[in-house]
């Protein structure tokens, strides 16, 4: 492998910690109501065995050229995972590892690069622009000027691949993690008293008709939909980020992987859901859009946080979109071949201009286009994770039973003795 356990899990949060936490939620709740947060809890908590099986499979079936480059994920386990059993399985599977990868490239270009700019860059125009440079400044109608800076900015981390990405995402992760959910709390114990009527709130809306966009139905896609464009549990892209992973054990990589949707919907898109219930933001007639919302939602409590939270939306979002170019990348070398140095940097210049013309889209057609990449690419993955089910139970089964007998033993002991070896 190329990256460490813990590189490899922050490089896969840092496409699932993004705008779909602070943004995401943000819709969820003006369209669906309180109850939208119950659906985004759940789909967290069963997606965290979606993404055990997904990334247990990414790491078993991953394949790694003579340079020692890792490619791995839904492309090659639906492909090689189904050809096991038989021809007819086999191409079925090869279609849908090609179908898959498609999708991913959509995906990359649309959930990973230009909702993130967007988002981020709406952020940065409302709030950062009139404070630095007034609200009459030449910067107030060229957005494509803070794309084009983002675009500088990820393409000096990502010309490096995934040892670069995972060197800037292993201390960009938990730095912007720390910031966000330490203001969440600050916000959350100034309105302690709310806490009851906000629980009461998600617990009845989400099986209480809430009006035209409410409803049990309309909550529960909301919910889901929202938490799945978070997490992104079932849709096979962190398998791509974890099958990079220094082990030999394809079963602990699913360990660690599974803590994703944890950390991800239920702390981090919880966190933001109880800031914008229990400050009432959502209630206002002039309610915001997106990202908008958390930040009036925040400024209710810390009237200087929408600053700390351009630069955290930034982080977020800059994180998501390296980590988001190589899951692009392995799935256009997939489609191609993985020795056409051209058309990797080719993908390299594409995936550059599109941030810059994503950061000046409307905020809907960049939020169809990314949930529609996003729901397409589960489909393929879902139906070779629901084969593939009883051979991942085999492997758990195995696995477990070599660490109860202590045939599996804690890589630092390992390191131990090979330095007493010398």
């Amino acid at each position: 492998g190329e990256v460490t356990h813990f590189q490899a899990l922050t490089a896969a949060l840092s496409g699932t910690v993004g705008l779909g936490n602070i943004a995401g939620v943000a819709i969820a709740i003006s369209i669906g109501g309180p109850g939208a947060t119950f659906w985004m809890i759940m789909a967290g908590l069963f997606g965290m065995s979606t993404k055990f099986t997904e990334c247990t499979l990414g790491v078993k079936y991953r394949r790694i050229d003579e340079e020692g480059v890792v490619s791995g994920g839904p492309m090659y386990y639906l492909w090689l995972g189904l050809k096991k059993r038989g021809e007819w399985m086999g191409r079925f599977g090869r279609g849908l590892s090609i179908f898959f990868a498609l999708l991913c490239l959509g995906a990359a270009f649309g959930a990973g690069n230009m909702f993130q700019v967007n988002q981020s860059t709406a952020q940065f125009m409302n709030v950062m622009v009139p404070w630095l440079f007034g609200p009459d400044s030449f910067m107030a109608d060229m957005p494509w000027l803070v794309g084009l800076a983002y675009a500088i900015l990820v393409g000096m981390v990502i010309i490096g691949g995934i040892r670069s990405i995972v060197q800037v995402t292993e201390r960009l992760v938990p730095l912007m993690a720390f910031i966000y959910v330490g203001a969440a709390l600050v916000v959350i114990f100034q309105h302690a008293d709310m806490l009851p009527a906000a629980m009461t709130a998600i617990v009845t809306g989400a099986f209480t008709p809430l009006g035209v966009a409410g409803g049990f139905f309309g909550v529960l896609i909301q919910g889901i939909r929202r938490a799945s464009f978070s997490n992104e549990a079932g849709v096979g892209s962190a398998a791509i980020a974890h099958s990079a992973v220094k082990t030999t054990e394809p079963v602990s990589e699913g360990m660690v992987a599974l803590l994703e949707p944890f950390v991800d919907t239920v702390v981090i898109c919880t966190m933001t859901a109880f800031v914008i219930i229990v400050t009432g933001m959502y209630q206002t007639a002039e309610a915001a859009d997106g990202i908008a919302l958390t930040s009036d939602a925040f400024a209710t409590v810390l009237p200087w946080f929408p600053y700390i939270l351009s630069i955290a939306v930034l982080m977020f979002a800059y994180s998501t979109s390296i980590t988001y170019y190589y899951y692009g990348e392995r799935a256009f070398l997939f489609l191609i071949g993985p020795d056409r140095k051209w058309a990797e940097n080719a993908y390299k210049v594409a995936y550059l201009l599109v941030l810059i013309v994503g950061s000046s889209m409307q905020l809907t057609s960049v939020m169809d286009f990314a949930d529609a990449m996003l729901l397409a690419m589960a489909f393929p993955n879902m139906v070779g994770l629901y084969i593939m089910a009883g051979e991942v139970k085999r492997d758990l089964d195995l696995y477990l039973a070599k660490v109860k007998r202590r045939e599996i033993r804690p890589y630092r002991e390992v390191l131990e003795e090979e330095g007493a070896r010398g």
